[in-house]
């Protein structure tokens, strides 16, 4: 059984063609630099967060520090603080 071109047609127009195939490299190329344009910048917000994390922990510590050290000033010079 020979194939006819009305074969030949019903498979090209189900099976995939070099073509179709450069085509979807193509794309999942794109796709694969656009991903790691997200994981960059993704790694560049949680470098920035952690950063910042640090900074309010050093914050956090230095206003307790300064909130002991008024308290202390405050009842040296007998002055009542309000809470």
């Amino acid at each position: 059984m020979a194939l006819t071109n009305k074969d030949i047609d019903k498979l090209l127009a189900v099976l995939a063609t070099k073509q179709d195939v450069s085509e979807i490299r193509e794309e999942m190329q794109e796709m694969k630099e656009s991903l790691n344009r997200l994981i960059i910048a993704v790694d560049r917000l949680a470098s920035t967060v952690d950063k910042l994390l640090l900074e309010y922990a050093a914050i956090s510590s230095q206003l307790t520090r300064h909130e002991k050290w008024i308290r202390q000033i405050a009842k040296q010079a007998g002055v009542r603080l309000e809470e």
